[in-house]
């Protein structure tokens, strides 16, 4: 079975997975400024109008350039390791500045961040729609119930081994028929890679899960550094 061409209920395609308008483009999820070079074969892809894939790529870029930067503790492009970040500053003065704008340094010389929510908030949303299609052929365009975002290196191990935890229960329902992931269930196998409940978009930089038990629980980890979850309960 051809898992880019699924048998899903009709009714569930011809939508922005986004807005629900109509779309006449595909976008990426995760978005590839996200992922190095080269890029991995099968990359998840949805449905999207034009406005709402291009409308996405400005707090992506930020958000990317961002994680880069907290890492290395600089925005200096030479104290950086990804390649896309520093063209991306490089050729964006501007973002150069809103980065800096939002570091300082505490008494002992250590550099503290603080983000633009909303525009983190926009790309996180954007990316558990993307996956949440991707996986179960539904799309939410609805508040989530609940929303996180953590560094790693912040979390308490407690905190980290539940949201590493997924599925822990029987698995008793079963996904939409048809989508990839009934096909998962089946023990077919469906881009990206699976490790145990996680799906593995590109080691070490992108990967998540999508778990439809009690809700809709998307999980994100980019860089192996930014924990993210949006829940929609049913």
């Amino acid at each position: 079975m051809d898992p880019k061409h699924l048998f899903v209920d009709e009714r569930l395609k011809g939508s922005c997975v986004y807005c629900g308008g109509r779309p006449d483009t595909v976008d990426h999820v995760p978005s590839r400024v996200f992922l190095d070079d080269p890029l991995p074969e099968n990359l998840p892809v949805v449905e999207a109008c034009r406005e709402c894939n291009g409308g996405f790529s400005l707090d992506e870029e930020y958000l990317a350039c961002l994680l880069e930067c907290v890492m290395a503790g600089t925005t200096e492009t030479d104290g950086l390791a990804r390649e896309k970040v520093k063209r991306a500053l490089s050729r964006n003065p501007r973002l150069t500045a809103q980065l800096d704008a939002c570091r300082w340094d505490d008494l002992f010389g250590r550099p503290w961040w603080r983000p633009d929510e909303a525009r983190v908030r926009n790309v996180v949303l954007k990316l558990a729609k993307g996956h949440a299609a991707y996986e179960l052929s539904e799309s939410w365009h609805d508040e989530p119930d609940a929303y996180s975002v953590r560094a790693i290196p912040a979390m308490l191990e407690a905190e980290r081994q539940e949201f590493e935890c997924i599925g822990g229960e029987a698995q008793c329902l079963w996904p939409e028929l048809g989508s990839r992931a009934f096909l998962r269930a089946l023990g077919k196998s469906v881009p990206p890679a699976q490790v145990g409940a996680w799906l593995i978009v590109q080691p070490g930089r992108y990967r998540y899960s999508v778990d439809w038990q009690t809700g809709i629980d998307v999980r994100m980890v980019i860089g192996e550094y930014l924990a993210c979850r949006v829940v929609w309960n049913r």
